[in-house]
């Protein structure tokens, strides 16, 4: 099953955020998926708004959307930082990222 499909299943919303103190600034999030991450110019890597607005709070999070679940996913998995952390917007477990059990 694809992860498309397990999400799709049991219906939960995910949202992305970056721990920019562990972004090494590699970009490979970017090129994964450039509607949801994008680098600033002080070389870090940082979540985008629905309205494409860069979101540079610390901790700041966003809607994954399900058709780019799989690019945000391998973007989390690629990630040299270990700083990309997906986790389900009900409960705030992760389930991608270095803290997903």
């Amino acid at each position: 099953m694809s992860v498309q499909q397990e999400v799709a299943t049991g219906g939960e919303e995910l949202e992305v955020w970056i721990d920019q103190d562990l972004c090494t600034g590699d970009g490979i999030c970017a090129q994964y998926a450039p509607e949801v991450f994008e680098l600033d110019i002080d070389g870090l890597a940082y979540v985008k708004g629905a309205d494409d607005e860069l979101l540079q709070a610390r901790g700041a999070t966003t809607r994954v959307p399900l058709p780019l679940l799989t690019d945000v996913v391998d973007s989390a998995k690629e990630c040299p930082g270990d700083c990309i952390h997906v986790r389900r917007v009900s409960d705030k477990v992760e389930v991608y990222g270095p803290d997903a059990e």
